[in-house]
């Protein structure tokens, strides 16, 4: 008789009457079956339950509630036992049926709140009411014309719930932020999860992106952005155009950043300068928001170099080199393991003025200022030194690298914020 089985596992509650339990258990079949039960009723499972199923669950429990009208005892003899029972049984996350049919309401309300992080359904047997008797879904068990109801909380939750994300996201952290989605999507209803299984991958997308993974920050954005394309099509929350609109710009970025042929990527630059800026604004994190600073100011002389003199950083050529540096750079910047001339930041920028070029040029007219900032990343606990480096200090030495770099606030890559 099975119409909507076979089940994963089914919490189901018994207060008296056996001809709905035996219905619901003919209809779910379920894999793994526990009652919910007061003591009284213990005896009604073995004697008018079990030997009127022509299928009997793999496994099966009972958790008996001391006080079936009391809230506080029942929830309490449920949030002990039923989580241990699931995990027992290895029931993952959305497999849970709960069918609170015989339930008294202090019952139900244990069972939703207990049951609701492992369930995405939740069953009835209602009364049929008099312009229902023709419907066919109207059973009459015993001798009572019964209506089966169910329904999904996580589809009404998830509203409520994907803020919580949305906010895990805008403060940078995007691994929690997936966390949150995927358990969204493992729960609401199949029309759903191709939404929250969209904002999972964006989220997952600028978690690969923080990594400097870029490729594969670029697939998943584009995987993500079509979905929710889709999407909106059909409604969406409320924030879904702007959000599409700042990821599809993320996008656009990416994609210049990850197809682009030459050895030294304009793209790079900003993206490590805005990579800096996010970990002091979302990470309070000027340590290494200084480190990646300091990258970026290397990236600036790199690409300089590369695309307007076209030398490359880490294997310069002698004869590209003015005569005033030869000498000096022949003994102080040759590899002996590759025999490679590499050069250091502040060699770049030399390199640079001695060009005449203005990136050279204004590095070393900012560098009084400079050298200070630069002593104080390189004493700080993630340079050389033990003292953290001050966030003031950072922003001076962010002010100056703009500076040097040539680089506007926006020409840098902006992150989106999630408002769903």
């Amino acid at each position: 008789m099975s119409v909507d089985g076979p089940v994963n596992a089914l919490l189901i509650a018994m207060t008296q009457d056996s001809a709905s339990i035996v219905y619901s258990l003919q209809r779910l079949t379920p894999e793994r079956l526990c009652f919910f039960l007061p003591q009284s009723c213990t005896g009604l499972v073995e004697s008018h339950v079990h030997p009127q199923l022509s299928v009997m669950p793999q496994k099966w429990d009972w958790i008996i509630t001391p006080d079936p009208e009391s809230f506080a005892k029942s929830h309490k003899v449920l949030a002990e036992l039923l989580p241990k029972l699931l995990r027992i049984w290895n029931v993952n996350p959305g497999g849970l049926v709960l069918d609170i049919t015989m339930a008294s309401p202090m019952m139900a309300a244990a069972m939703m709140l207990v049951g609701f992080p492992y369930t995405a359904r939740v069953v009835a047997l209602g009364v049929a009411g008099p312009d229902s008797q023709s419907d066919s879904a109207v059973k009459v068990i015993g001798d009572r014309p019964r209506i089966w109801t169910q329904s999904n909380p996580w589809d009404e939750e998830a509203a409520c719930i994907r803020q919580e994300a949305a906010g895990y996201f805008n403060q940078g952290s995007h691994a929690t932020a997936v966390r949150v989605f995927r358990r969204i999507e493992s729960r609401v209803s199949g029309g759903l999860k191709p939404l929250y299984r969209a904002f999972g991958d964006i989220s997952e997308g600028y978690r690969q992106w923080e990594l400097f993974h870029h490729q594969q920050a670029w697939e998943k954005l584009k995987g993500g952005v079509k979905a929710l394309d889709l999407a909106s099509v059909w409604g969406g929350p409320p924030g879904m155009p702007l959000l599409l609109q700042a990821i599809k710009e993320n996008v656009r970025f990416l994609e210049q950043l990850v197809l682009d042929p030459a050895e030294v990527k304009i793209n790079l630059l900003y993206d490590l300068l805005a990579c800096a800026k996010r970990r002091v604004e979302q990470g309070q994190d000027a340590e290494t928001a200084t480190r990646v600073l300091l990258r970026a100011l290397t990236a600036s002389a790199q690409a300089r170099l590369f695309h307007t003199h076209h030398i490359k950083s880490w294997d310069v050529r002698l004869e590209q080199l003015p005569h005033t540096l030869q000498e000096s750079f022949l003994s102080g910047y040759l590899s002996h393991v590759d025999g490679k001339y590499q050069l250091p930041f502040h060699a770049q920028f030399r390199l640079l003025e001695e060009l005449k070029d203005s990136m050279g040029l204004t590095f070393f007219t900012q560098w009084p200022q400079m050298k200070s900032l630069i002593d104080a990343a390189d004493h700080a606990v993630l340079g050389q030194g033990t003292a953290p480096m001050k966030p003031e200090r950072w922003h001076q030495l962010l002010e100056v690298v703009m500076k040097v770099s040539g680089v506007q606030d926006n020409d840098l890559p902006k992150f989106p914020t999630m408002t769903l």
